[in-house]
């Protein structure tokens, strides 16, 4: 085993090494929020020195509209300042793209002098000298090169220009015709679902008709049976009332419907049992008779009776 000494020792030892690692701990979460308190303190001062840029921003972008009201916090303040920022970029980047045109304005303008002093210089020709109609068609011809977007007014320029526009017609047509074949195609499929619609307008006027004419017929069914009904309620209260004064009059109940019915139900059983007796009896008809016979054609004719 292990010493009490050395256990001792070692116990002392960890003992030491988890206070260390605590007293570690605790300095560094101090730290952390020592920074954070800081960092907290540098963006409140930075939203602080952005405050007023954001507010002469406002004030640029407004005018003499008044600023809507917002809440004044670091996070309102740092996304307006952003906003900003951006906005600054993109006035700085519009103007650099007006300045650009500006200047190849300015080049186009002094290559279009130099080309003009070059063309009075060499043949002493000058627009002024022009006649109306040379003046109308020197602007025809300008006004020719601005719309086909061309460098300069030689043929060189206009053939190229003249074959796209050319090309670009006979695009345009093609795309007409393409209209104008699905057009007349929705055209016919229009007219087949108006008559489609038509004729279940008409179905469905036949079918509310026959469903009007068969609730009629259902709704006089229905009195007829509320007739019927109350008949029929009429006559077994007559019934009973007779049944009820015959009782008490003494009739017999053999006499009563339903005795009636079973004499009758008994006495076509005894016919249909007596017609094989018949057809027997038929045999000796012939036959010379005899007290025998003659009481079996009277027992014959009791039954029947």
């Amino acid at each position: 085993g292990v010493p009490n000494g050395v256990r001792a020792g070692l116990s002392e030892q960890a003992g030491r090494l988890s206070r260390e690692k605590l007293l570690e701990k605790w300095r560094e979460w101090r730290l952390w929020k020592r920074w954070k308190r800081k960092r907290r303190r540098i963006r409140a001062w930075r939203g602080f020195e952005e405050s007023p840029l954001v507010a002469a921003w406002l004030k640029k972008i407004f005018g003499d509209h008044p600023i809507p009201q917002y809440e004044v916090n670091p996070r309102t303040t740092q996304i307006l300042h952003h906003l900003s920022e951006r906005n600054r970029v993109r006035d700085r980047d519009v103007y650099l793209v007006i300045e650009d045109l500006k200047q190849k304005a300015r080049e186009y303008e002094s290559e279009a002098k130099h080309l003009q002093d070059l063309l009075l210089e060499s043949v002493n020709f000058s627009p002024a000298n022009l006649s109306s109609t040379g003046s109308r068609y020197l602007n025809a011809l300008v006004d020719s090169a601005v719309a086909l977007e061309t460098k300069d007014t030689s043929l060189a320029s206009f053939i190229p220009a003249v074959n796209d526009l050319t090309s670009d017609l006979f695009c345009t047509k093609s795309k007409n015709e393409e209209i104008k074949l699905e057009l007349a195609k929705l055209e016919k499929n229009l007219t087949a679902t108006l008559v489609l619609e038509k004729c279940l307008q008409e179905d469905l006027k036949k079918a509310e008709l026959h469903l009007s004419t068969e609730r009629a017929r259902v709704d006089n069914r229905l009195q007829n049976m509320d007739f019927l009904k109350a008949k029929s309620e009429e006559f077994r209260s007559g019934i009973r009332a007779a049944e009820e004064q015959l009782s008490a009059r003494g009739m017999d109940a053999s006499l009563s419907h339903q005795s009636l019915v079973a004499l009758s139900e008994k006495l076509a059983e005894l016919k249909r049992q007596t017609i094989p007796l018949k057809k027997k009896l038929e045999s000796y008809l012939d036959l010379m008779p005899d007290t025998v016979e003659a009481e079996l054609t009277k027992k014959v004719n009791m039954m029947e009776l």
